[in-house]
């Protein structure tokens, strides 16, 4: 099988603060886990857990890039917040998509910058 990764994609029209990115995140990679194929995540955490955070500028370019991975028969997470610290309740923060082979995610979100 190909090499494994999972993308972070956060939403960078928000103004969040560094902690709050980190929280938002890691709920999203944890909730791409769940949504993800046992013996896939398996072979993903005995190859060290490959993880990207990628910068999306709008909710409507989170939602497209995920419905492109999910196109793919990739699994994906969407957050949203429930608004006790820095967003509105229910703002959608950021996704992920993966574990899943790099090739494949790369297809999806390839041009996309770093965090």
């Amino acid at each position: 099988m190909a090499d494994l990764k999972q993308v972070i994609l956060i939403r960078s029209d928000l103004g969040m603060s560094k902690g709050k990115i980190a929280a938002q995140a890691a709920h999203a990679s944890v909730e791409a886990v769940f949504n993800s194929n046992k013996k896939l995540v398996d072979k993903w955490h005995r190859s060290g857990m490959k993880k990207i955070a990628l910068k999306i500028s709008s909710k409507e370019e989170l939602l497209k890039y995920l419905s492109m991975a999910e196109d793919m028969d990739l699994s994906i997470s969407k957050i949203t917040d429930a608004g006790h610290t820095e967003v509105e309740p229910g703002t959608l923060t950021c996704g992920a998509i993966g574990p899943g082979p790099e090739g494949q995610i790369d297809k999806v979100t390839g041009e996309l910058k770093p965090l």
